[in-house]
């Protein structure tokens, strides 16, 4: 909560500069590939361990609105599919070894982004921004694989940072490069109430409801080319 609040006291400030800018009324559209590289950690209830989130690749849409020569808002759209698993988990009381990964499945995610970014003029046709706004994840069509019986994931709001630059290739098109910084944990519940050994039944509601803090994090890279509408 505490980087949500800052997030809103950024923007504010950022919104206020607009009056010493002159309007600008622009749109740009942008069209990336970004690589999504999870920096992740979690705190595993009952069988204990990490987890591990993997990396992907993916195309990614944007569009940025200049409502005045130095000051953009921009919102990101993507979708991208993770593969999931504990590591180092304690799977003793199912009869399992002392340290073992447990294979998640995979999880859709849905995270637009909106963002208020300052662009530097640097040269006239290098402009730097840095950027910061709220990120929205939403997971869906979680696919719990072929070891625990089911997980959810709950939807969050995070704090996202970004740093980029954009490269005038003549009047309408330019390059991108693009880093963001996404300061997402969600909480995983995951039921593996299917794996209680038969000799212990009681361990089956233990076992249904297994809780996780995950710090997903993931840093995201970008590279693309954009059009001035």
């Amino acid at each position: 909560m505490k980087t949500l609040r800052l997030s809103f006291i950024g923007m504010l400030l950022l919104t206020g500069f607009t009056g010493f800018a002159q309007q600008k009324n622009e749109w740009h559209v942008r069209l990336r590939g970004i690589g999504i590289l999870p920096q992740e950690s979690a705190e595993i209830g009952v069988i204990g361990g990490d987890a591990k989130i993997s990396n992907t690749v993916v195309p990614e849409l944007d569009f940025t609105y200049f409502f005045a020569n130095n000051f953009s808002a921009e919102l990101i759209l993507g979708i991208s599919r993770h593969s999931v698993k504990t590591t180092g988990s304690n799977l003793t009381p199912i009869g399992g070894p002392a340290s073992a990964d447990v294979d998640l499945g995979k999880v859709w995610l849905l995270p637009p982004t909106l963002t208020l970014q300052y662009h530097l003029p640097l040269a006239k046709c290098v402009r730097p921004y840095i950027g910061a706004g709220i990120n929205y994840t939403i997971f869906y069509n979680a696919d719990e694989g072929k070891t625990v019986k089911n997980v959810d994931y709950a939807n969050k709001f995070a704090f996202a940072g970004q740093l980029g630059v954009d490269i005038d290739l003549s009047q309408k098109f330019f390059l991108n490069i693009d880093i963001k910084k996404i300061f997402l944990d969600t909480d995983v519940t995951v039921d593996a109430s299917n794996l209680t050994p038969a000799s212990n039944p009681q361990l089956s509601s233990v076992l249904k409801s297994i809780p996780a803090d995950v710090k997903i994090r993931p840093l995201v890279i970008g590279f693309g080319i954009g059009y001035r509408l």
